[in-house]
């Protein structure tokens, strides 16, 4: 086995046979039925949280390569692709709406995130906004208009936590800090679509160092109406949000 070039994901610049465009799951799992929608998919490496394959479109290499959950390990990856010659990054996942008229399998494109995170302070201040890529973003809606998704395009909460950053008291404690009493009823108000836990570490780093970052998300729950998501709906879910990521690559090659 090659020596890797670079620190965690147990990749050579040899391996990415010059792809620029990454698909950047969370999910270890999700990575390999990313790789099966496209070309000549291929097992490059499995390390910690870090899976990746490299697959083709229209002649050309794509890697998938799962983050993890939250910023830190997502700021990894895309830090080590990037160093590797990727450009362009389109995160798929699921979500939880928390906007009433949100059903469950509409698909979720962020234009931007409320940076709830810590790990983006460490890439540019708070006032620099975590903002997607309008190209990326574009394609993504494409994408999911032509696979005849209920689509909503907005604004996401980005939190570190899943619990008491999304203002979820169903938990040991019961406890949420002061800070984010009453902040879910807040960010409906502003129209903030949904809640995920990668995107503000995502847009802010690629916005800010001249790299391109997409987002789209699957519902798999309304906050409004239930907090545990059902699983039928949510495999179903997922795999629409795969095929939609999937075809926005192809847009962008």
């Amino acid at each position: 086995m090659a020596q890797s070039d670079v620190f965690h994901l147990g990749l050579t610049k040899e391996d990415l046979q010059g792809a620029t465009l990454a698909i950047v799951p969370g999910d270890p799992e999700r990575v390999k039925k990313i790789a099966a929608l496209m070309d000549n998919p291929i097992h490059l490496a499995s390390h910690r949280e870090f899976t990746t394959w490299r697959a083709e479109l229209e002649g050309k290499p794509v890697i998938v390569c799962s983050t993890g959950i939250g910023g830190p390990s997502t700021s990894i990856a895309v830090e080590e692709l990037a160093q590797l010659g990727v450009r362009t990054f389109l995160r798929v996942g699921t979500t939880g709406a928390i906007q009433p008229g949100i059903s469950v399998g509409d698909v979720l494109v962020t234009t931007g995130s409320v940076r709830l995170d810590g790990a983006s302070l460490h890439f540019a201040p708070l006032e620099f906004p975590a903002v997607a890529d309008f190209t990326c973003t574009t394609a993504l809606v494409e994408a999911a208009k032509a696979a005849g998704a209920t689509t909503h395009i907005g604004i996401t909460a980005s939190s570190d936590t899943f619990y008491p950053g999304q203002e979820r008291y169903d938990t040991y404690s019961g406890r949420v800090v002061s800070r984010f009493q009453g902040s879910m009823k807040e960010w409906q108000e502003m129209g903030v679509l949904n809640y995920e836990m990668e995107s503000a570490t995502l847009l802010t780093m690629c916005a800010s160092q001249g790299l391109r970052a997409g987002m789209v998300a699957g519902v798999i729950v309304n906050r409004t109406q239930q907090e545990i998501p059902d699983a039928e709906t949510m495999k179903r879910t997922e795999s629409d949000a795969v095929r939609i990521v999937v075809d926005a690559a192809r847009r962008l090659m």
